[in-house]
């Protein structure tokens, strides 16, 4: 029990969920770029602001429920990802609207591709750098070193 409110506690939870989402989104981005040049191909993504907002929305959740930050967060499902019991994150991309339609019909604009990679990219990387922050101070904490 003693654990499981420690990892349940502060931002834990929500870090946890964005480098889940953010490595989600990361095999999408990338299918995307692998198929820049197939016939037919429609880039698909999802946006990072509804999850932010579901994100937010979740946190605003907790605090009332709790009267602070710990217990567990339970994020619903939107139009674009459904997010389990289990903090697993399942994506269902739309196709976005903008780009160049081709002559082999395929919808492409690499530097915005690029520019969403990078972008999540950082994401993933301060998620992941802030989680392993938060888990050394717990570990310096239980084995009572400062």
């Amino acid at each position: 029990m003693l654990f499981e409110d420690l990892a349940n506690s502060g931002a834990a939870p929500a870090l946890e969920r964005m480098l889940r989402f953010a490595a989600a989104r990361q095999r999408l981005l990338v299918h995307n770029i692998a198929n820049i040049d197939t016939p037919d191909y429609r880039p698909m993504d999802v946006s990072p602001k509804a999850f932010q907002d579901a994100l937010a929305k979740a946190v605003h959740q907790r605090r009332q429920a709790t009267g602070g930050e710990f217990g567990d967060l339970r994020m619903g499902a939107d139009e674009e990802a459904v997010f389990n019991a289990d903090a697993s994150t399942d994506l269902h991309p739309r196709t976005p609207s903008s780009g160049v339609l081709y002559h082999d019909r395929n919808n492409r604009d690499l530097e915005r591709m690029m520019q969403s990679l990078a972008e999540n990219n950082l994401t993933h990387r301060v998620a992941a750098d802030l989680l392993r922050r938060h888990n050394e101070l717990l570990r310096s904490a239980i084995s009572q070193r400062v």
